[in-house]
C-alpha cells in the first residue's frame, strides 16, 4: 500500500521531512493509523507534461486536443428502468491540478467527463452517476479549485448525477473545519438544481445522493476525509430515513491495500483479498457500515494499487469494500474512471478501467506510455463480483412473491390439458389411488404408477415451486434406472389427449427443477412428459430413427443435463429433435415446446435454443396410448423414471405467443 498522503493539506508548503518509507507503510494484518506518520510528497510529476499524442516541444499543462474525447455534445440520458446499468468512479485526480505550481492540466478530466455524458445513452453502458473519491487537487490552493470547478462545469451543464467528496490534499482536519476553497466550489449549492441531490449535513462536507437505476432508487453517501461524530450521526439518520435503499458508502479512506507497486503488473496476492480496513477506515466501519445491513457496497482512494476485500456485517452479510487509485500512474492517472457495471439480471457487478483520455486519442499516435495505460487489465483492475441483488437486499427490501394464480386463469383458449399439484401437504407420499385432475375439465387425469421394488415415498407432494409458476407446489420424483426404480403419472386409457394429434399446432409447457443428486448414468435421458408407442409401431424410419422408442418425449439429456424434445410429425416418416443448452442443477426451469403447425420450437425460460430444426413438422403421431408424467418408455416398457421436481405442465393445441406463456406477467 502507497501514499503521499498525510493529515495535514499540503497547502502548508514547508517541505516534508525525510520519513519512513512510504512503500511499505504497512502490508499484513492491520494498517497504522493513517495520521501517524506524515509522508512525503509523491516526486516525478513536472509542472508541465508531455500530454499523450504531442512532441516535447508542444507539450504543456493545457494540451489537450489529442486526448478529447470525441464527444460531449450529446446529452445526460441514461436509462433509469434497465436492469444493466453503471456507476462510474474517479479517483484521486489531484496531480492534474497543482495551482500553486502552475500546473494545471483539466484535460483528462473533462475527457472523462464528456464519456460519461455520451455513455449514459448508451444501452450497453447506461452509466447512471458518477463518483469522485477526492483529492481534486494537490494543494488544496484557490486556484486548483477555480480550475476544478471549471472542469466540473462540464457534468453541470449536462445535468449529470454526480458527487464529490473531500480528501486530505483538499482539506485538513475534519468536518468541523469550517470555510475552505472547497466548500466554496464543490459544497451543497453547486447541486442545488440536481436532481439526485437528496442533502447535506450541517458542515456541508457529508452529502447524500439518490439516483434511479433498474426500476429503483439507490442512496450514495459521500463522506468527508475525516468525519466527527456530528457527521456520522446525520449519515446514519440519513441511512435510516430510507430504510429500503440500497446505499453505496463513498469516502477518501476506509481500506488500503496490502502489496506494493514495484512491479507491474502487480503482484497482488489473492485480488479478492488484498485489502484491509485502516484505523480511520474501522471508525467508518463501527459508526456507519457494520450495523446498517443497507450498505453493500464502499469505495475509496487515498492508497495505492487498487484492491478488494469482503467482510461480514452484524447480520451476516458480505459488504464489499474496494480501494481504486491510479494517481501512482502515467499523468497521475490520467483522469481514469473505474467503472462498475451493474447487472440485476445475471447478478454481477462487472468491473473494467479504463482511460477516455486516451482512448480517444488515435492509437498509431499514442505515445508509449499512453499506449500500455488506455484500459488496466489485471486482476486487481477489472473483474467480476457475483452478488445476488435479491438475496443481499432481502432483509430490508425483500422481494414480492408472486401470488399463486388460481387455474381457471391458466385456462387459454385452446387448453386441452392442465395439471398441478397443490393438492398435497408438503413432503408427504402421494398415495397410491390419488387422482390428479386435470384443471381443464376435459377429463385427462393423472394417476401415479410405480415400477416394481420401488419406495413408498418415491412421489411426493412438495411446496417447491419456480417464482413465476401459477401454482405454488410440485411434485418430487426419485426415480432412475440401474436398477429401475420411481414412480410416474399416466393418463387413462380413455382420456382424450390420447387420441390428440395436434394438426393445427401445439403449446407444451412444464416447470421443472434437476437436483444436486443428479446422475447421468441413472437419470440421463428421463422424460418430463412423454407419449405412449414405439415409432416403430407407428410405421416411422428412416434417419435417426429409433423404431422402440416412444412417438414424443421432452426429456433431459444424459449430456449436461440438456432439455431435448423428440417428436414424430405426422408429415414427417423420422423424427424432428429440438435441443437446449445445459440446465445447471438445484434451479427451477420453464420449458415450452410450441409448433405452429409448420415448425416446432423450444424455449427454455421464454428464451428460443438455438438447435430448432427448420424441418417442417406438422403434429404429434399417435397410437392412441396414454401419456405418462416423469416416465420413458422403450420397446413398449417403462425404462426411466423422473428424478427431481415437476410443477405446473399445460398442454395446448395451437402455437402460444410468449405473452401467453404460464411465465407472463
Amino acid at each position: 500500500m502507497r501514499s503521499t498522503e498525510s493529515d495535514s493539506c499540503p497547502e502548508n508548503s514547508s517541505p516534508a521531512p525525510a520519513g519512513p518509507n512510504r512503500r511499505t507503510f504497512l502490508r499484513t494484518a492491520g494498517l497504522a493509523g493513517v495520521g501517524a506518520t506524515a509522508l512525503g510528497a509523491l516526486p516525478g510529476a513536472p509542472a508541465s507534461a508531455a500530454t499523450p499524442g504531442t512532441t516535447d516541444a508542444a507539450a504543456s499543462a493545457t494540451a489537450g486536443a489529442p486526448g478529447r474525447w470525441p464527444g460531449g455534445t450529446g446529452r445526460w440520458n441514461p436509462d433509469p428502468d434497465s436492469p444493466q446499468f453503471t456507476l462510474a468512479v474517479m479517483p484521486d485526480t489531484q496531480f492534474l491540478y497543482w495551482g500553486s505550481q502552475n500546473s494545471i492540466a483539466p484535460e483528462p478530466q473533462e475527457a472523462s467527463f464528456r464519456y460519461v455524458i455520451d455513455q449514459s445513452g448508451n444501452p450497453e453502458c447506461n452509466i447512471v452517476f458518477l463518483a469522485h473519491l477526492g483529492d481534486l487537487t494537490q494543494d488544496a490552493d484557490p486556484t486548483s479549485f477555480e480550475a476544478v470547478g471549471r472542469a466540473f462545469e462540464v457534468l453541470d451543464a449536462h445535468d449529470v448525477a454526480y458527487s464529490v467528496l473531500a480528501g486530505n490534499h483538499d482539506v485538513s482536519g475534519d468536518d468541523t473545519r469550517g470555510s475552505t476553497p472547497y466548500l466554496k466550489t464543490m459544497g451543497p449549492q453547486r447541486f442545488r438544481r440536481s436532481k439526485s441531490f437528496l442533502g447535506a449535513d450541517a458542515s456541508g462536507y457529508n452529502t447524500a445522493h439518490v439516483f434511479r437505476a433498474a426500476g429503483r432508487d439507490w442512496l450514495l453517501l459521500a463522506m468527508d476525509w475525516r468525519t466527527s461524530d456530528a457527521g456520522f450521526t446525520w449519515a446514519d439518520q440519513v441511512i435510516k430515513a430510507h430504510p429500503k435503499l440500497p446505499v453505496i458508502l463513498t469516502a477518501h479512506e476506509i481500506v488500503g491495500s496490502t502489496y506494493d507497486d514495484d512491479l507491474y503488473p502487480y503482484a497482488s496476492g489473492d485480488p479478492e483479498d488484498n485489502a484491509v480496513v485502516t484505523d480511520y477506515g474501522r471508525q467508518v466501519w463501527d459508526r456507519l457500515i457494520k450495523d446498517n445491513d443497507q450498505v453493500f457496497l464502499t469505495l475509496n482512494g487515498h492508497y495505492w494499487p487498487s484492491g478488494r476485500v469482503t467482510k461480514a456485517n452484524s447480520a451476516g452479510h458480505d459488504v464489499h469494500l474496494h480501494i481504486t487509485n491510479y494517481q501512482n500512474r502515467y499523468f497521475g492517472g490520467g483522469g481514469m474512471l473505474r467503472l462498475y457495471h451493474f447487472d440485476l439480471e445475471r447478478n454481477t457487478i462487472d468491473v473494467e478501467t479504463i482511460s477516455p483520455w486516451i482512448l480517444a486519442q488515435r492509437p498509431a499516435e499514442r505515445n508509449r506510455m499512453a499506449a500500455l495505460e488506455s484500459r488496466l487489465t489485471t486482476p486487481v483492475d477489472r473483474f467480476s463480483v457475483p452478488l445476488d441483488f435479491d438475496r443481499r437486499f432481502a432483509g430490508f427490501r425483500p422481494v414480492p412473491v408472486r401470488p399463486a394464480r388460481p387455474a381457471p386463469e391458466m385456462l387459454v383458449p385452446g387448453t386441452l390439458a392442465y395439471w398441478r399439484f397443490d393438492g398435497g401437504a408438503d413432503g408427504r407420499p402421494v398415495p397410491g389411488g390419488t387422482v390428479v385432475r386435470d384443471r381443464s375439465g376435459r377429463g385427462n387425469d393423472l394417476t401415479p404408477q410405480s415400477v416394481p421394488c420401488t419406495a413408498a415415498d418415491a412421489l411426493t407432494w412438495s411446496a417447491d415451486h419456480h417464482p413465476d409458476q401459477p401454482g405454488h407446489a410440485s411434485l418430487r420424483f426419485t426415480g432412475g434406472r440401474n436398477p429401475l426404480h420411481g414412480a410416474y403419472l399416466a393418463t387413462g386409457a380413455q382420456a382424450p389427449l390420447n387420441a390428440e394429434t395436434f394438426r393445427r399446432g401445439y403449446t407444451i409447457e412444464a416447470f421443472v427443477k434437476i437436483p444436486l443428486d443428479w446422475d447421468a448414468n441413472a437419470n440421463g435421458f428421463m422424460s418430463v412428459l412423454s407419449r405412449g408407442g414405439q415409432a416403430g409401431d407407428a410405421g416411422k424410419h428412416g434417419r435417426n430413427t429409433d423404431p422402440a422408442e416412444p412417438v414424443a418425449q421432452l426429456s433431459i439429456s444424459n449430456n449436461g443435463r440438456e432439455p431435448q424434445f423428440n417428436c414424430y410429425p405426422l408429415n414427417q416418416a423420422s423424427p424432428t429433435t429440438n435441443w437446449g443448452h445445459g440446465l445447471p442443477e438445484d434451479t427451477w426451469w420453464h420449458l415450452a415446446v410450441v409448433n405452429d403447425g409448420r415448425r416446432t420450437r423450444l424455449y427454455v425460460e421464454s428464451s428460443p435454443v438455438a438447435d430448432n430444426p427448420s424441418t417442417d413438422s406438422a403434429g404429434i403421431t399417435s397410437l392412441g396410448l396414454a401419456w405418462m408424467l416423469g416416465g420413458h418408455s422403450h420397446g413398449g416398457a417403462v425404462d426411466q423414471v423422473f428424478h427431481g421436481w415437476v410443477g405446473d405442465v399445460r398442454i395446448v393445441g395451437r402455437a402460444l405467443r410468449l405473452e401467453e406463456f404460464m411465465t407472463a406477467r
